[in-house]
C-alpha cells in the first residue's frame, strides 16, 4: 500500500513542478502575459491538490 501512496503523493507534485517551469519559460519570453497568468493560477491549484493528498496519505498512513 505505501507504494501506491507514493504514486498519488508523486503526482500532484510533480505537475506542480511542470506547471512551473511552464510558467517561468513564459514569462521569460515575455510573449503572452495572459498564458503566464493561467499557468500560475493552475499552479496554485495544483498546490493546494498537492497538499490535500500529502496531508491525506499522512493521516491514512498514521491510521
Amino acid at each position: 500500500m505505501s507504494g501506491a501512496l507514493f504514486g498519488l503523493t508523486v503526482f500532484p507534485v510533480a505537475a506542480v513542478i511542470a506547471v512551473l517551469c511552464i510558467g517561468l519559460w513564459n514569462m521569460g519570453r515575455g510573449t503572452n502575459a495572459n498564458l503566464s497568468q493561467k499557468l500560475m493560477r493552475w499552479r496554485v491549484g495544483l498546490q493546494f491538490v498537492a497538499v490535500v493528498v500529502l496531508m491525506a496519505s499522512l493521516f491514512y498512513k498514521h491510521m
